[in-house]
């Protein structure tokens, strides 16, 4: 009898480990284990992956590099947008796992898989990205949960894993880390109890750096396209090399607390300083040259593109209507913002663009009028005070 295939989401931690080998031993499936990479798993990472998915008892081991995948479709436009959760969160390796649920999914599709299984516990939003995920691409799929549906500890897994010869270290550490190309997500420690920070020491990146230093992000179209005037061809190159730059002040360390899409609280650490850097240089760029009411209907649906991309909502049809939004708005975002670094902290500082519309032949704000006289501002102050007048005249008791 012909074994079912099932794939597995593997991350090579400890549910998706268990769930390899779990599906394999116990359940007799033909398991591929599939890692989708978009930028969070270094080369290392990705060949320990692959030796310990056929140490569990995958029959196939895949990495799907879904990295450009994810800047093209969605990562650019959080840029565009200046996307940011309730003002703080850049969406960091959230806004990652719909791209790596769909890579999953068209891996399964190719193969003629009959499940699909990750490992998500039914306390977080993840669960939600990848059956949702999985629901609309593959409905005809089983998805398999063994975290999720035996409400399993950390210790049930690893007494599992230890008893069948995978003595692989999985500790318990007092902080567990996502890392992505757009960020890294801390969650544990004092993140648990509202009235407590994170000390330094919980970060990845340490500061290294002191004193002040320019940094020059240069934008063509709303895309990043050079740093401190090197050139770079591929965007997520770029990104890399903010990151390295800012990483070493410790810029983009903070706290985020929102709504999580299963209804309760969620509170996460994170340091992200690409996104913190980018997105206030590009927002600093748009102020010079988009018009006042671009910016504020950008704004207004760049808010929802956020917040559908974290609540599992990518392929709703409408986010490729915001796309087409976002994406025209651009025409004009190019030129060159500078900002200045230091320890924990950046600040901008000014812009090179030819289509800087403070620059203008009308006058210099504060200083001198050129495209209309004296007369044109009283004139002008006086209709539109005509509104205000109006009232007041039928209501002088309330001033």
């Amino acid at each position: 009898m012909e074994k079912k295939k099932v794939v597995v989401a593997f991350s090579g931690g400890l549910d998706t480990s268990y769930t390899v080998m779990y599906l394999a031993r116990e359940k007799g499936y033909e398991v591929y284990a599939a890692c989708a990479n978009t930028g969070g798993f270094s080369a290392e990472q990705l060949k320990t992956n692959e030796e310990n998915a056929y140490k569990l008892g995958a029959t196939k081991y895949v990495t799907l590099d879904v990295t450009r995948e994810y800047y093209d479709k969605s990562l650019r436009f959080m840029i565009y947008g200046n996307v940011l959760r309730n003002n703080v969160y850049p969406i960091s390796v959230s806004s990652e796992r719909i791209f790596q649920g769909m890579a999953i999914a068209r891996y399964a599709r190719e193969i003629g898989a009959h499940a699909i299984a990750h490992g998500s516990t039914g306390a977080g939003n993840d669960q939600v990205r990848f059956d949702m995920t999985f629901l609309v691409m593959c409905p005809d799929m089983e998805i398999i949960t063994l975290t999720r549906d035996g409400n399993l500890s950390r210790q049930e897994e690893v007494d599992y894993l230890n008893a069948h010869g995978f003595k692989a270290d999985f500790t318990k550490l007092k902080y567990s880390y996502n890392v992505g190309i757009w960020g890294t997500s801390i969650c544990g420690g004092e993140i648990l109890d509202s009235r407590q920070g994170l000390p330094d020491t919980a970060y990845l990146k340490q500061v290294k750096k002191d004193g002040r230093e320019e940094l020059r992000l240069t934008f063509e179209k709303g895309q990043l396209k050079a740093v401190n005037g090197e050139v770079f061809d591929d965007p997520i190159a770029a990104i890399c090399k903010v990151e390295e730059i800012g990483a070493a002040y410790g810029i983009g360390r903070d706290m985020h607390v929102g709504d999580t899409i299963i209804g309760i609280k969620g509170r996460v650490g994170f340091e992200a300083a690409a996104p913190a850097l980018i997105i206030a240089a590009h927002r600093f760029l748009e102020k010079y040259t988009l018009s006042k009411w671009q910016q504020y209907w950008k704004d207004q649906v760049a808010n929802w593109y956020g917040m559908f991309l974290h609540e599992s909502q990518y392929l709703e049809p409408v986010m490729r209507d915001i796309e087409a939004m976002l994406e025209s708005s651009q025409q004009h975002v190019t030129g060159t913002a500078i900002l200045e670094l230091r320890p924990l902290s950046f600040s901008t500082v000014g812009v090179d663009s030819v289509n800087d519309l403070v620059k203008t032949k009308f006058g210099e704000y504060g200083e001198t009028q050129k495209g209309w006289t004296a007369e044109d501002a009283k004139g002008f102050i006086k209709v539109l005070s005509t509104p205000l007048r109006g009232y007041y005249a039928n209501h002088p008791d309330e001033f």
